[in-house]
């Protein structure tokens, strides 16, 4: 699927501290913020399989390639959008929707989770929150 569209991702990474000012957490900052604001400009594509409950998403940018792969129901590891390590639970919301809610696995941040919903006319689409901010990203099927 292709990227076609995205609203507040900007805002998410800002509360993240993803390119604040601020960023201190490592000696990487600017470069996770030269990343990050690369990421946010170009146009991710999403390869999703599904093999029963678990689903495979690969996304891949000019940037970076992030793949993960899960059991709707049970717990995994991953990364929130600024890369923090954090383990999450997946779980369907309807037959079409799934929702993940995500626990850092140390330190303190933003409340996060994310939803993935196909629609009827094969659009994903993929909802972020950081706190109160939500990111939309919307993907089309490849002709």
């Amino acid at each position: 699927m292709d990227w076609v569209a995205a609203v507040g991702f900007d805002d998410q990474l800002l509360v993240a501290d993803v390119i604040s000012g601020l960023m201190v957490r490592s000696g990487q900052a600017q470069k996770m913020w030269q990343d990050s604001a690369v990421a946010a400009a170009s146009k991710p594509q999403v390869e999703i399989t599904q093999d029963g409950e678990t689903l495979s998403i690969r996304t891949s940018t000019t940037v970076r390639t992030t793949h993960i792969t899960f059991t709707v129901g049970q717990e995994f590891n991953e990364s929130t959008v600024d890369g923090r390590p954090c383990t999450s639970f997946p779980r369907w919301e309807t037959d079409s929707k799934i929702s993940c809610e995500q626990t850092l696995q140390k330190g303190e941040g933003p409340k996060t989770s994310w939803t993935r919903e196909i629609t009827n006319d094969g659009k994903l689409i993929l909802t972020m929150r950081a706190d109160d901010v939500i990111c939309t990203r919307v993907y089309e099927r490849q002709q």
